[in-house]
């Protein structure tokens, strides 16, 4: 298994140790799992084509990653203003969501499954203050996909940063702003050091779903209970990263606050309504491109209104009578 993370990453790099693990006994030792970070066998990024060309068996990571090669692929990690952790699972297992993924990577002879979620992320690290929509314009932040794309829609400049550049080029004002993950990551990236704002909600991730993508004509070549071990594997991982994750943010959140300097500020509804508007522009000039974006779009959005409807009388009126 390669990994688009370096290697044992908190949590994501962890989580993948873990499901070896899990596999080598569930499988009485039939079934031996060596995890390389990324960087370490091959770069991070070409995970996609090591698993098609069957140069390896297996991948982790994100399957926004591969937009450049399938426009549809966001849809499959998080899409900004989307669906939270919970509701994408529901899409995926019980919506259509993950046929229609399989359908996406069936001519690349590779087999995904939901691996892990973030939860809703941070809207990010800014070295500015974000009152307006005009504050966004011309702010340098690193931030890829579509959130990448949304962002230069409502006048900022995204840029591309890898994870060991981000805390160099924030300190030095190379770019103004970025976003990483949530609180545990974050706080263990030292950002707090060289930013002043931490904004929220993460609008551009709102429940990103990570990915094991497997050679599917390997996998096929497995006897059915390796197989079956694998995909428990995967389900179970899926959940534990899952707690893992709010776990952690939780009480790192917690000592942000108490040991740090930083403000810690929701986007004004004026800017998330800027970025909303301008979601809908970049959303529209995909699916017009790609057909197959289109046909996933519709299913997203079918879902969504369905669930949603739900969700509004059930935990989203209960949490907004709290007080």
């Amino acid at each position: 298994m390669t990994t688009t993370w370096p290697p044992n990453f908190p949590v994501v790099g962890e989580g993948c140790n873990l499901m070896a693990e899990w596999v080598r006994k569930m499988s009485g030792g039939r079934m031996e799992i060596t995890v390389y970070g990324g960087g370490e066998l091959i770069p991070a990024l070409e995970g996609f084509d090591a698993v098609s060309n069957g140069a390896v068996e297996m991948n982790h990571g994100a399957a926004y990653y591969w937009s450049g090669k399938l426009p549809a692929s966001p849809f499959f990690t998080a899409v900004p203003f989307g669906m939270n952790a919970q509701q994408m699972g529901a899409w995926m297992i019980s919506g259509g969501g993950l046929e229609l993924w399989q359908q996406l990577y069936e001519p690349y002879d590779l087999l995904p499954f939901m691996c892990g979620n973030t939860g809703i992320q941070m809207g990010g690290w800014f070295n500015k203050d974000v009152n307006t929509l005009d504050d966004l314009k011309g702010l340098k932040m690193r931030i890829p996909g579509l959130g990448g794309k949304v962002f230069a829609k409502a006048g900022g400049t995204p840029m591309l940063v890898s994870g060991g550049e981000i805390y160099t080029n924030l300190e030095r004002g190379v770019i103004d702003a970025t976003e990483w993950i949530g609180p545990y990551h974050d706080y263990k990236m030292g950002f707090h050091q060289v930013a002043k704002n931490y904004y929220y909600p993460g609008w551009h991730e709102t429940g990103p779903v990570l990915e094991l993508m497997v050679n599917k004509t390997k996998f096929q070549e497995l006897p059915e209970d390796l197989q079956e071990i694998i995909r428990t594997a995967a389900y179970r991982l899926n959940r534990w990263m899952s707690a893992e994750f709010d776990a952690k943010n939780g009480a790192y959140l917690q000592k942000i606050k108490e040991e740090t300097a930083v403000s810690i500020k929701a986007f004004p509804g004026e800017v998330l309504q800027g970025l909303r508007s301008a979601t809908q522009e970049v959303l529209v000039e995909l699916i017009e491109s790609d057909s197959f974006s289109k046909k996933v779009y519709d299913n997203y959005q079918s879902f969504r209104k369905q669930i949603s409807g739900w969700m509004d009388i059930g935990e989203k009126e209960y949490y907004s009578n709290l007080g």
